[in-house]
């Protein structure tokens, strides 16, 4: 079954939902290696995308990938708005004007996305951001479609490959943004933005089960 935009604003309200459900945790993994703002930021931002929404639907993936990219921007402070518009905008790029998406186009965008965050954030694996867990699920995702799995199973594969990528930061001293101010003191913690990348592609994940 493929994916449509109704199946991609179900996703998104789903992960407006995890996301404030987390928004605690969000704020203490970033109290402890940041400014204490990412949980805030986010459930701000999805909190704006869900009541888009409501409004205004677009009528294709694509159309409503974009419309979240540019509400994100426009309402999260900080490095997450620009990193996540970033990269809901590339992945609408990459899906274009389709109105139902296979795996391989969900793989693509996720592909893209990836791509624009690197693009914006100059990060690597290794580095304690996001990417660490957006390289292991696009990776993950890639061969999944590459076998022929569709948009649920490439879904399901990236949010485990997400959590795995997010749970890995924990020992890593980071080498981007506020937290390599600390140093040393930096290890021993997840980093909050890949733990909302995992979050969010679980919740897109279990929105389709």
């Amino acid at each position: 079954m493929g994916c449509t935009a109704q199946d991609v604003i179900a996703a998104l309200r789903a992960g407006a939902a995890v996301v404030a459900d987390h928004r605690d945790e969000l704020v203490e993994l970033d109290r402890v290696i940041g400014d204490a703002d990412h949980g805030e930021n986010m459930d701000r931002g999805f909190r704006a995308v869900a009541s888009k929404l409501d409004t205004a639907a677009p009528e294709t993936p694509g159309a409503v990938l974009k419309q979240v990219a540019t509400t994100l921007i426009s309402t999260v402070g900080g490095a997450s708005g620009p990193l996540y518009g970033t990269a809901f905008l590339r992945a609408a790029s990459a899906v274009g004007d389709a109105t139902e998406l296979d795996g391989m186009a969900v793989a693509a965008a996720l592909q893209s996305g990836l791509e624009g965050v690197v693009a914006r954030g100059r990060a690597e694996p290794g580095d304690k951001t996001m990417v660490d867990a957006l390289v292991p699920a696009v990776d993950a995702a890639t061969a999944a479609a590459a076998e022929g799995a569709g948009p649920d199973r490439v879904l399901a594969v990236a949010a485990a490959a997400a959590r795995t990528g997010a749970e890995s930061t924990e020992p890593l001293v980071a080498r981007k943004g506020r937290a390599s101010y600390l140093g040393e003191r930096s290890a021993g913690h997840v980093d909050p933005g890949a733990r909302s990348t995992a979050l969010l592609l679980s919740a897109f994940a279990e929105s389709r089960s």
